[in-house]
């Protein structure tokens, strides 16, 4: 006798009540790109269907998203190139994009989960994600300003920041920072495993933030190593995370999943830009199929343990589950 796995593929009602993994809208967090300015809207070249648009714009978007029912977003701020400089001082000012978008959101929508990226490489004139002096990244100068920018976050009414640094111990001091002012509410889902990857071309095309100089991979980790990512994870949950990412998703299932059974805290995949744009240039030149693709990619990562990703794809998702 042997066994016939076949029997419970036979016919789709079969296949629908085994079926181990599913992912529905509550799943998906939305990008969005913020640029200043009014009626504009963007065509990012990289990123097929993708825009970076004026709030008044990306209102719109998420006006379709809730209907949709996505309830949470996260903002990425293309900031002006003459307000970058060496500080990011830019990411302290609370009559910034940040700020004003964060308010405006919140006002208009107050129900939809507002996630705000904790970092300074949108500002920095170096393009880096933290302050550059003679070649090294000042790790506890640039965790001093990322405390002040989340508080500033905090303050108009982000519900979760999200610090994707991968500075040393920031975790820790943006939730002291986050409590001594009373946001005690304010979750953080740190960037708990990113690694150095070469699939963030388009992203930074995007918020045109590409170093000047060198490469990040003094803080972020290095695409050949699993246990340091596990390692920077349990860490973040040890500061006080609420919840960790992955970033990016497809290439590390497997840090999703071990992560997932490591940590008891919620692990979010974040599908890059470079997972979004292999997709779609694809799909476009008829390789594959857009709709069944990234399907089956998210899929993949909700199977690996992710609890939420973010995806470029979270309106595409989103209208195909509707359907």
């Amino acid at each position: 006798m042997f066994i016939r796995g076949r029997r419970l593929r036979q016919n789709e009602n079969i296949r629908n009540l085994v079926e181990e993994t599913s992912i529905s809208v509550n799943d998906l967090i939305m990008p969005i790109f913020l640029m200043d300015g009014k009626n504009k809207s963007e065509k990012i070249d990289s990123m097929p269907g993708i825009f970076r648009k004026t709030l008044d714009e990306q209102l719109k978007d998420i006006d379709s998203a809730i209907n949709l029912g996505i309830n949470a977003l996260i903002i990425f701020p293309s900031i002006n190139e003459k307000l970058k400089d060496s500080l990011g001082k830019e990411a302290l000012n609370k009559k910034g994009l940040v700020p004003k978008a964060i308010s405006i959101i919140k006002k208009k929508f107050p129900r939809i989960l507002v996630i705000t990226d904790v970092a300074l490489d949108p500002y920095n004139s170096d393009g880096h994600d933290g302050v550059l002096k003679d070649g090294e990244i000042l790790n506890d100068k640039t965790v001093e300003i990322l405390c002040r920018q989340a508080c500033i976050h905090a303050e108009f009414g982000a519900d979760i920041v999200a610090p994707s640094d991968m500075m040393d111990g920031r975790v820790a001091k943006i939730r002291e920072a986050l409590d001594r002012k009373g946001f005690l509410n304010t979750a953080i889902m740190s960037y708990a495993a990113k690694f150095a990857s070469s699939l963030y071309g388009p992203f930074r095309e995007a918020l045109n933030s590409k170093p000047k100089v060198g490469d990040k991979k003094s803080y972020q980790i290095n695409p050949k190593n699993y246990r340091e990512a596990i390692k920077e994870v349990l860490l973040d949950e040890a500061e006080g995370a609420d919840l960790l990412i992955v970033k990016p998703a497809s290439l590390y299932l497997d840090v999703i999943k071990t992560s997932s059974e490591a940590s008891v805290l919620p692990i979010i995949a974040y599908q890059v830009s470079g997972e979004y744009s292999m997709i779609k240039s694809a799909a476009q030149k008829g390789y594959i199929d857009n709709d069944s693709v990234m399907r089956e990619s998210l899929e993949s990562m909700k199977r690996a343990g992710a609890t939420a990703i973010i995806t470029y794809f979270a309106l595409e998702m989103a209208k195909l589950l509707k359907n």
